[in-house]
């Protein structure tokens, strides 16, 4: 099979995770069980779940120049990561995260983005060829939307598939919308971005109908433990999602959305490749981490996967 060509065009952070015993009050202190620093970003954590699944992958970002930008880029270059366009903005500090998870597999998260607020449609220009190369493009809001709109532009004039993942949820311009070939909210992004509410899966279509009503191509909207709803002009899927014992939901969505785009990639009909990256997204919770917790394609659980898919 040819490998997956993705390009991701999107912010990389430092996960600073604590578990906490439970999520604290405001103004109090609590005593936490552990720390894991790690490497994260929505856009780094979806090229690597795609290089760990064997895409060719090209990473389109901006880092500080500190002792964490050196270690991201070494950290992509040891996922096999092309690091052509990883670049590094000597007025800003990396991106950071600080995460807080709690006994219940609950957390919240604070992004501080850093450099990645100096990722400009320039640099998305500057990348143009690799975009242009690639069979999916996979974009986030965790850097300036002006960039991920001149990066969809750049992947649209060469025919190139856009995977748009609206998170953090901002307000977004109808033409950001209509470059999307696919977009991938979850519950809290298709509320903020439609003004309704998803508590029901007839909800959750009407949502997703609002989505493709202002030029989205399809709607595969994330549900966590009621699994996806995929909607398009046409029909509302739902999948059901895969039971497993949570222990870190951090990067889940991240896993959905890498592995999304290397099975759309290989050829897999929308059903099968929403199936497949529910799985994996499963997978990487039963993990403490981010990307430390996205299983390789060479994992048995996921050979196993592949097999039944077939």
């Amino acid at each position: 099979m040819t490998p997956a060509k993705i390009c991701v065009v999107g912010s990389s952070n430092i996960d600073l995770i604590s578990r906490v015993p439970r999520l604290p009050k405001m103004g109090e202190t609590l005593t936490g069980h552990s720390f894991h620093l790690g490497y994260g970003g929505k856009g780094a954590n979806q090229a690597v779940m795609a290089a760990k699944l064997g895409a060719r992958v090209t990473m389109v970002t901006k880092l500080g120049r500190d002792v964490f930008g050196e270690g991201t880029l070494k950290n992509f270059s040891e996922h096999g990561i092309d690091t052509t366009f990883v670049m590094f903005d000597d007025s800003s500090a990396s991106g950071v995260a600080p995460i807080f998870v709690d006994d219940h597999a609950q957390n919240f998260v604070v992004i501080v983005p850093g450099a990645n607020n100096a990722l400009s449609s320039a640099d998305a220009r500057a990348a143009a060829e690799a975009i242009g190369e690639a069979d999916f493009l996979v974009c986030q809001l965790e850097i300036p939307i002006e960039t991920t709109l001149e990066s969809f532009r750049i992947a649209k004039s060469a025919h190139v598939r856009t995977i748009l993942n609206p998170a953090p949820a901002a307000s977004l311009p109808d033409e950001l919308l209509a470059l999307s070939d696919i977009c991938v909210p979850n519950e809290t992004e298709a509320e903020l971005l439609t003004g309704l509410s998803v508590q029901t899966l007839n909800e959750a279509e009407l949502a997703a109908r609002q989505l493709l009503a202002r030029g989205v191509g399809i709607v595969i909207l994330t549900l966590g433990d009621r699994g996806a709803l995929i909607v398009d002009k046409n029909s509302a899927e739902h999948l059901l999602p895969v039971r497993v014992e949570a222990v870190d939901p951090t990067g889940a969505g991240d896993a959905f959305i890498g592995s999304l785009a290397v099975f759309l990639g290989e050829g897999q009909i929308v059903r099968d490749a929403v199936r497949l990256a529910n799985a994996i997204a499963a997978l990487s919770v039963t993990r403490i981490g981010t990307q430390i917790s996205f299983p390789k394609r060479t994992d048995a659980a996921i050979q196993s996967l592949l097999r039944d898919s077939v």
